[in-house]
């Protein structure tokens, strides 16, 4: 296996400061297309500090907050999704983690910290024996990215379904086999085994927070 250091860490939320700083991008990136929900995602919300969920940080070497996203799994209550969207058994009767809040800031130069922050989540399911990865995607453009990664339709059907908790906005389903993911991208000769398997990446972490906090965003970000 080789190693490859990134121009970003990838982490854990586990302050106050790095949770609002994930908050922010998240307001930031979410408030350019939906305006309305920019003010309520800069603030963390219930599900962020349960126990049963994670929130990555993805932040440059500088520790400027660059990107973000949450897992929150079934062990002890429904996902947000399964109160939306019929999940089969087979899915939802195993051990299942919601992706939500994924985003990048707009104008990061790096493209690897989008496919970072979901190599975060895959490590993450993996170390916790998690079966299942589903996510909700509101546009065609997002729907061939996780497809591109690995994802397929639940229930192998390409409809919309109108997401409570995403403001009823309508979303693709869609779903990844966390345990048959290394065997499948290898047999598919797939451009992302590399980095997701093939690179041990020490800037990822999945357990540890860096010892220094996020920073705050610049006031020039802030105001883009």
């Amino acid at each position: 296996m080789s190693r490859q250091s990134l121009s970003f860490t990838v982490f854990p939320a586990r302050t106050e400061t790095q949770l609002r700083a994930a908050c922010r991008v998240r307001a930031l990136s979410y408030g350019r297309h939906l305006p309305g929900i920019a003010s309520v995602w800069d603030e963390p919300d219930q599900l962020d500090r349960d126990p049963q969920a994670v929130v990555f940080v993805a932040t440059s070497k500088a520790g400027e907050a660059l990107g973000t996203v949450r897992l929150a799994t079934n062990a002890t209550q429904p996902t947000q999704i399964e109160r939306s969207a019929c999940v089969p058994a087979s899915i939802a009767g195993g051990l299942m983690a919601e992706v939500t809040r994924l985003a990048v800031l707009a104008g990061n130069t790096d493209p690897a910290v989008k496919l970072g922050l979901m190599k975060a989540a895959y490590l993450h399911c993996l170390a916790h024996q998690v079966r299942w990865m589903v996510i909700g995607a509101r546009s065609d453009a997002l729907v061939r990215q996780y497809r591109r990664l690995g994802f397929t339709d639940l229930n192998d059907e390409a409809v919309e379904v109108p997401l409570a908790h995403a403001g009823g906005l309508p979303h693709r389903v869609l779903v990844f086999d966390v345990v048959s993911a290394e065997r499948n991208w290898l047999a598919a000769v797939h451009p992302f085994y590399q980095f997701m398997v093939g690179c041990y990446h020490p800037d990822i972490q999945i357990f540890a927070a860096p010892p220094e906090a996020a920073r705050p965003l610049p006031v020039e970000a802030l105001a883009a």
